[in-house]
């Protein structure tokens, strides 16, 4: 065929895959996460972690990898009898405690709504606005006479 396209290349012209209308992912179906929301407590392993790191990196301290860092911190966690994790235990039970009395306080918050806090701050921007537009039309003034 002179001049004519084949279905070959026709085809190759219109190789754009056709878009589907973008789904919510899973990340986009969260919801946005709450700043002041307290955050979970640790386990008794990470108390225990947050210790063995710095006694790791006093024995170690050319080891860069964090995971080195988990794997000895993991041996050593089951190396240990049910006595010496106990005040690991007990500090993160107390952590649990801790955390509780604050998702209390915080699910009454947001039951209650929003405070009086946030109308305040859109009614001072309203008035610092208005302020702003008072000073804008004194210069405007100066300039005209």
């Amino acid at each position: 065929m002179k001049g004519g396209k084949s279905k070959s290349d026709a085809k190759n012209t219109k190789l754009s895959v056709a878009k589907k209308p973008a789904k919510p992912t899973k990340k986009a179906a969260k919801a946005a996460k709450d700043p002041n929301k307290p955050k979970r407590p640790p386990s008794a392993f990470f108390v225990f972690m947050e210790e063995f790191r710095e006694t790791y990196k006093k024995e170690h301290p050319k080891n860069k990898s964090v995971a080195a860092v988990g794997k000895a911190a993991g041996d050593k966690w089951k190396s240990l009898t049910d006595a010496e994790k106990q005040p690991f235990i007990s500090r993160a039970e107390k952590r649990k405690a801790e955390y509780e009395k604050k998702m209390k306080a915080y699910n009454k918050e947001q039951a209650e709504g929003p405070k009086d806090e946030e109308e305040s701050e859109k009614s001072m921007s309203e008035i610092n606005d208005d302020e702003d537009d008072e000073e804008g039309s004194g210069e405007e003034e100066d300039g005209e006479e």
